[in-house]
């Protein structure tokens, strides 16, 4: 699917009677990320975990390329809106918050819960959207938060009920295609300059090699042997309720009253 975004990316960015791109997702969510049930649960090396030892190298240009896939939607001339219904999480939300404006449903959630254990965000575009503090909120708990929440910490620009979703998108992309294509460009791309002046590739570059190690640290290698053992989700759900401690690989024991 990284691929097939970027494709698509270039089709849109090509077609001169295309003046906004609106991404979404198909079925009950925008996207869940990455596919656990391969890379976590089935036993022996894939694309996302390696058996020891670990080449750094291959972890990182498999991870560095969808980053740049997810990252044509900021490279793209023209600007894309996102729409988020259900779910954008884990690697979902590095796709959404590539887009230059979000859009949610109010009830909509949005996170990064491989923060816990598992995963660092490669864009990094948490930071750039809410600044340090905020950022590391998320980060420091992989807590996922609502659209309503998402819009008042900053995080994207508009929440609204679910059946509204569709029409604000929909009338804040009409409102931008009234404006010249190279309008439209010349504007992102004097923003973005501001933005990738501070470090922007550096910081996806250290997200990136970091994002590999954590899958391959001993908490990461737990959670994956947890994974083969209990099953993704059984393991997701310990991950992101906090009762399994990866360090010493073992159920944390519920507060005695």
């Amino acid at each position: 699917m990284p691929q097939e975004i970027e494709d698509a990316v270039k089709r849109a960015d090509t077609d001169p009677d295309i003046h906004v791109m609106i991404l979404s997702g198909a079925g009950a969510g925008f996207c869940a990320g990455y596919d656990l049930n391969v890379f976590a649960a089935e036993k022996g090396s894939n694309l996302g975990f390696q058996d020891m030892p670990w080449d750094p190298i291959k972890d990182y240009t498999f991870m560095w390329r969808n980053t740049q896939h997810f990252m044509s939607l900021w490279r793209a001339m023209k600007p894309v809106i996102c729409k988020v219904h259900g779910f954008a999480v884990a690697g979902g939300s590095d796709i959404a918050l590539c887009a230059d404006l979000t859009f949610m449903a109010e009830q909509a959630q949005i996170g990064y819960m491989p923060s816990r254990v598992w995963g660092c965000p490669t864009t990094a575009m948490w930071v750039y959207r809410l600044g340090a503090e905020k950022a590391k909120r998320m980060m420091f708990t992989g807590d996922k938060i609502t659209g309503i929440e998402a819009e008042r910490m900053g995080l994207i620009l508009k929440a609204v009920p679910e059946q509204d979703l569709d029409d604000a998108v929909e009338a804040m992309a009409s409102r931008m295609a009234s404006v010249p294509i190279n309008q439209l460009a010349m504007q992102k791309m004097v923003i973005n300059q501001a933005i990738e002046q501070t470090g922007l590739m550096q910081t996806q570059r250290l997200a990136t090699i970091f994002d590999g190690i954590t899958r391959h640290s001993p908490e990461g290698v737990n959670f994956k042997r947890r994974s083969q053992d209990m099953g993704w989700k059984h393991t997701v759900e310990e991950r992101d309720q906090g009762t399994f401690d990866w360090t010493t690989n073992e159920p944390i024991p519920k507060p005695s009253r």
